[in-house]
């Protein structure tokens, strides 16, 4: 069975997502092993300078690493990252699956992203959308693109 973490800046406290997490992660129970990392945002004053705003995605860059499970396949959740539809993000995690290593470690930054170099070490880098999104609405996304994926790929009418 596949193994998917995924490693979180910030934490949930709305409840409409924290219950959408738990549905998600209960449908997905039959798919995968899923873990989930929340870490601590970096605190920054209102309105940062950019060295500053670089600092705390060096400090997170750096709690995130400490938690990467080895050899799993790490995709960064970035803008600037690869469109893929659900299809193709379908084929690519069944490809993932039968690969070198069966675990997958998703990266969602806080409310100003990911570190340059640790989306750089990412073995692949993937956008949501060119819109912008909450970094906590992602979390859901996600998993709910997890899901869909995972039944695309039974062949299930859950994909229409």
């Amino acid at each position: 069975m596949t193994s998917v973490h995924i490693l979180c800046v910030g934490k949930l406290k709305e409840k409409f997502y924290t219950d959408a997490v738990a549905e998600y992660a209960k449908r997905l129970s039959p798919y995968c092993k899923l873990t989930m990392v929340e870490l601590s945002e970096e605190k920054l004053p209102q309105d940062p300078s950019p060295a500053l705003i670089a600092a705390a995605l060096g400090k997170e860059a750096a709690a995130i690493r400490a938690k990467l499970p080895p050899r799993a396949r790490v995709v960064a959740l970035c803008i600037e990252g690869q469109l893929l539809s659900s299809e193709e993000l379908a084929k690519r995690l069944r490809a993932w699956e039968i690969g070198p290593s069966n675990q997958l470690c998703f990266l969602i930054g806080g409310s100003y992203g990911l570190d340059e170099g640790l989306k750089a070490e990412a073995h692949v880098r993937l956008s949501m959308s060119p819109m912008t999104f909450p970094h906590h609405l992602a979390r859901v996304m996600l998993l709910e693109q997890l899901y869909r994926a995972f039944k695309i790929n039974e062949g299930s009418a859950y994909h229409k």
